[in-house]
């Protein structure tokens, strides 16, 4: 018997979390669609194709599933940042650095920022939800900027202050960090692919992006750096 259940057990949590990835991504769609307020259990239940108990069973509340929409979205944002996180910790700790090591892991950092807010499943829906937790001020809004804090902004604040020597408290390296991310904020929003007449940015656009930023970080950076050539 007990062999019995012992093989029958992964298969048990294999379904319980396809059921709850089922959920998550309806979930998704749905409080990007319409709002924390707007979306009813029921409609979540229907549109995940389960019984509305099972919102209850693996989130608790309404509330809880929107939570663990959040927590979703962070941690596939910090496991699609986490191989720069090593290297980017590093250079900045390692006084030895050579400032062009500093440039290149800059826009190293731009160009995966560009792909996570550019491209993966249900990336309208992100975007959306994004917008709606800003004007609405849901209960996700403070994950969505830690983990942009953690993520994006501390590191790129961090290469900004060793590439002026400055620390990461002056309020010019706060602004020069804030400035170079704010490239990125248009592509957190749907009206770049609405300009291009078309529902999601292709590999060749984000690749066109990143180009970009490159040469935007580049040219906005090199001329201030002492032993850095321009290209």
């Amino acid at each position: 018997m007990s062999l019995v259940t012992t093989r029958q057990r992964p298969k048990t949590q294999t379904r319980g979390e396809d059921t709850r990835r089922r959920i998550l991504a309806a979930a998704l769609d749905i409080f990007a669609a319409e709002g924390y307020e707007g979306a009813s259990t029921r409609h979540l239940a229907e549109r995940a194709g389960v019984n509305l108990p099972a919102i209850q069973y693996y989130f608790g509340s309404k509330e809880g599933l929107y939570r663990a929409v959040i927590g979703d979205i962070v941690d596939q944002t910090e496991a699609h940042m986490a191989p720069l996180a090593p290297k980017v910790s590093a250079a900045i700790a390692d006084q030895n650095t050579r400032p062009e090591e500093l440039l290149e892991l800059l826009c190293e950092m731009m160009e995966s920022f560009v792909v996570l807010v550019t491209s993966g499943p249900q990336i309208e829906s992100k975007r959306l939800l994004f917008a709606r937790a800003e004007v609405e001020r849901t209960a996700g809004l403070d994950a969505l900027h830690e983990s942009g804090m953690r993520h994006m902004f501390q590191p790129c604040l961090g290469l900004v202050g060793r590439l002026f020597g400055k620390p990461t408290d002056d309020p010019e390296m706060v602004f020069r960090t804030l400035a170079l991310i704010g490239q990125l904020l248009m592509f957190c929003h749907d009206s770049t692919a609405r300009m291009l007449k078309t529902p999601e940015l292709d590999e060749a656009s984000v690749r066109t992006i990143q180009r970009l930023l490159r040469e935007h970080t580049q040219a906005i950076f090199r001329p201030n750096l002492p032993g850095v050539k321009s290209v």
